[in-house]
């Protein structure tokens, strides 16, 4: 979900306020009209439009560890496109621009799948088999040494078997994979192998044949380039490092300000119908006031009553309220920090006032919000209810506050005055109140709250493990494959091997049980495991899952085509469809 780590299917949420609620349930969307001579004559020229993020852009590789958020994985939607990517509605959409791909047998699971023969990079190299081979060394976990947020599915293929110049290949699978229609390489993970294979000084050929053998060692600069390459550090990467494989491609990236997307001359679909598209990096409290300056035409700020306030009351601005597959919730290191002792985690759950939290921060946007009972299937989703049966209730054992009872455990544990670290990611108004509300009332159990909000949490803390609690929200979808390593037993607790389970949380029975469900392709089947795996993750209190998000967007009337979108691709799905009329 929205935060960024780990699978491309999961992504953490650095947004603070991209999500949505079952009582948003539809959309809520409505238009002031612009009057003569209003605000909206000022905005920007008819060859650019502008929208606001929260977060600077830092990589051009959104698939690894560290990098795995939608400050990438956002912009990119239409710079690195695949065979698939979630469309209208968050829905599973097959890229057709891109290739094609269909199931040919069920015993054994076997995908086969063609690229364009048109499909070329921006530089003009053929998009072929050896950025398929890229795709299938770092994703299957095959090959030591490259960070991949998610092997999901991957781990259990064979590895293609395809050529150089080869524009086809076929995924045979070891065993059934629920979610394999979104398995193939999708929108932003199909990279470069052309520039990758350099590194090493391979040819294509001496490159495929290196990632069919997982020679690591021949590979070795390659996937260090890989990990670290791309990463952004106030500026892009040179040009010939960053080519694009859809209707744009990135053009300049100015420290602190923006991402600047120009039209990709070599794209071979339907071209990008605006020249020039810029993203703002505007924080979420100041985005409202950005679009009523027109500095820019679309935001996606956090809600809250007083920013939809301000937003209904611009002349020509469409406001959309929506449901998000994105929640907020409490993620334990239970690798090192005091959270380690679980009495402590549940004394932590018995006074953190969730309901609180919900009637103060969500309430005035969505007033049917509730507090959340599951973490892997949203509200709005219709097996919620049938999922929080088979998990036994949805940790009705916390759903009340309990001061006196978490102060006994605190004292049983001995850690009266115990330092609690909460970490996440700022400038975040809404999670600095969260915070200070848990603070307010966990300090009455006997814990010490501090406050360690940082702007660079993801960037360093995080993957460090430099917290003992962190305060997020993972961005998703339906696929159930989705988080399935936000709760595996990682490898090692590094940065590197951590997935999206950055606490380090491990259950061999939710290992087998993530495994049993990835492998169930009856959709009705999968409730009762989800149901499964819930309940023991509030048995051992792996998180504490807090409110759904109610995502909220608005727009200039004068930019067309834009369309929310609930799963973690963001509203620049569609970009290369935006247009002023």
């Amino acid at each position: 979900m929205f935060h960024a780590r780990t699978s491309a299917k999961f992504l953490a949420a650095v947004a603070g306020g991209a999500l949505l609620l079952s009582a948003c349930a539809g959309n809520d969307s409505t238009t002031k009209p612009a009057a003569s001579g209003s605000a909206s004559a000022s905005a920007p020229a008819a060859q650019t439009i502008t929208y606001a993020y929260e977060q600077e852009f830092h990589s051009y590789n959104n698939n690894t560890v560290a990098e795995n958020a939608t400050r990438n994985a956002g912009p990119l939607q239409r710079v690195l496109t695949g065979f698939w990517f979630y469309g209208d509605k968050g829905a599973i959409t097959p890229d057709k621009d891109f290739g094609s791909y269909e199931k040919t047998s069920d015993n054994p699971l076997t995908v086969e799948y063609t690229i364009n023969d048109k499909a070329v990079w921006s530089d003009g190299t053929p998009i072929d088999c050896d950025d398929v081979m890229l795709w299938w060394g770092w994703k299957s976990g095959k090959i030591k040494g490259f960070s991949a947020s998610d092997n999901s599915g991957i781990q259990d293929t064979k590895v293609p078997d395809c050529d150089k110049g080869g524009k086809k290949f076929t995924l045979v699978y070891s065993k059934p994979f629920a979610d394999w229609v979104a398995n193939g390489p999708g929108a932003t993970e199909f990279l470069p192998a052309h520039v990758v294979a350099k590194q090493d000084g391979l040819s294509e050929e001496d490159f495929i044949a290196a990632v069919k053998a997982t020679d690591a060692k021949k590979l070795a600069k390659s996937i260090k380039f890989f990990n670290n390459g791309w990463v952004s550090e106030g500026k892009l990467p040179a040009e010939e490092l960053i080519p694009s494989s859809g209707p744009y491609k990135l053009s300049k990236m100015d420290a602190g300000q923006s991402l600047t997307f120009v039209a990709n001359d070599k794209w071979w679909g339907t071209p990008a119908a605006t020249p020039t598209v810029v993203e703002r990096f505007i924080t979420l409290d100041e985005q409202a006031q950005a679009l009523q300056n027109r500095e820019v035409q679309i935001v996606e700020p956090q809600p809250g009553p007083d920013v939809v306030n301000q937003l209904k009351a611009i002349e020509g601005v469409k406001v959309d309220i929506a449901d998000q597959y994105t929640y907020e919730h409490l993620d334990f290191n239970v690798d090192s920090s005091p959270f380690k002792d679980k009495t402590l985690r549940e004394a932590f759950a018995k006074c953190v006032p969730r309901q609180l939290i919900v009637d103060n921060l969500i309430k005035p946007v969505a007033p049917e919000a509730k507090v959340l009972e599951i973490r892997n299937v949203a509200p709005f989703q219709a097996n919620h209810a049938t999922v929080v049966a088979a998990s036994g209730g949805g940790g009705s054992a916390y759903a009340q506050q309990d001061i006196e009872g978490a102060k006994a455990l605190v004292e049983k544990a001995g850690k009266t005055g115990v330092e609690i670290k909460i970490g996440y990611q700022t400038p975040n108004p809404r999670r600095s109140a969260a915070v200070q509300l848990i603070q307010d009332s966990c300090n009455k159990a006997g814990f010490k709250i501090v406050d360690k909000g940082s702007e660079d949490f993801f960037g360093t803390v995080m993957p460090s493990n430099g917290y003992d609690v962190a305060l997020f929200a993972w961005a998703g979808s339906s696929l159930v494959s989705g988080w399935a390593s936000t709760y595996t037993t990682p490898k090692k607790c590094d940065g590197e091997n951590k997935g999206n389970n950055n606490g380090c949380y491990s259950n061999k029975k939710v290992d087998e049980l993530i495994k049993k469900l990835n492998a169930t392709v009856d959709i009705a089947a999968q409730d009762p495991i989800i149901g499964e795996i819930e309940k023991i993750l509030w048995e051992d209190l792996a998180t504490i899952p807090v409110f759904q998000h109610p995502g909220l967007s608005a727009w200039d009337e004068a930019v067309q085509n834009v369309v929310p979108n609930p799963a973690q691709s963001t509203i620049t799905w569609n970009m290369d469809k935006w247009s002023l009329a």
